[in-house]
C-alpha cells in the first residue's frame, strides 16, 4: 500500500523547507517514497514542479515511476479536464475507485492557488507518528488517501499493459 499525501502551504519557501525535510526523513528511514515533488503556482497561475535529483538511493522502478507520474498528473495537473480520451478516462475511473476522486482532486486544487505551493509524497512505507511530528513544525493543510497494492498494480497495468512476469 502507498499513502498519497499532499501538504499545502501559503508560502513556497516553507514548502521548500518541508520538501527537504521529507528527504531527510527518508534518510532516517521514517518513510520510503515512490514519488516526491514540490508543486508551486506562480502569480500567473502556472504550475511548477520540482523533484529530488535522481540518485541511486532515490531511483525508482519504471513501473513505480510511471504510476507516480500518472497519479501526479491526474491528481495535480488535470483535475478539471473536460473532454478526455478513453484511456485517460479509464485511468480517472480507476483513481475514483481508489478514493482519488474528483472531490479529493478538487481539494488539492483548492490548495494550489496562485502564490501557494504543496509537497506531494507517494510513500510506500511510513511511520505516521514520526512523519506527523517532523512535518508539524511547518504547518500546512494535509490531504491524504491510501492506495492499495492491488489498485497500484491495476493502475500500472492500465497505464503500461500487463507485466510479462504474470
Amino acid at each position: 500500500m502507498s499513502e498519497l499525501i499532499v501538504i499545502g502551504y501559503e508560502d513556497k519557501a516553507v514548502a521548500d523547507k518541508a520538501f527537504a525535510a521529507v528527504q531527510e526523513l527518508r534518510d532516517e528511514q521514517v518513510l520510503k517514497f515512490n514519488g516526491l515533488a514540490v508543486v508551486s503556482v506562480d502569480a500567473d497561475g502556472r504550475t511548477h514542479v520540482d523533484t529530488p535529483a535522481r540518485s541511486e538511493e532515490v531511483a525508482i522502478s519504471a513501473t513505480a515511476g510511471a504510476l507516480w507520474g500518472m497519479v501526479f498528473g491526474m491528481v495535480i495537473l488535470t483535475p478539471a479536464m473536460g473532454v478526455v480520451g478513453a484511456a485517460v478516462g479509464g485511468l480517472i475511473g480507476k483513481l475514483n475507485q481508489m478514493g482519488v476522486d474528483s472531490r479529493f482532486r478538487g481539494k488539492v486544487q483548492e490548495l494550489l492557488r496562485p502564490g501557494t505551493a504543496a509537497v506531494v509524497v507517494m510513500a510506500s512505507e511510513l511511520s505516521e507518528d514520526r512523519f506527523a511530528e517532523a512535518m508539524g513544525r511547518f504547518g500546512g493543510t494535509v490531504l491524504k488517501t491510501t492506495l492499495s497494492e492491488e489498485s497500484e498494480r491495476e493502475l500500472a497495468e492500465q497505464l503500461a499493459g500487463p507485466s510479462s512476469d504474470d
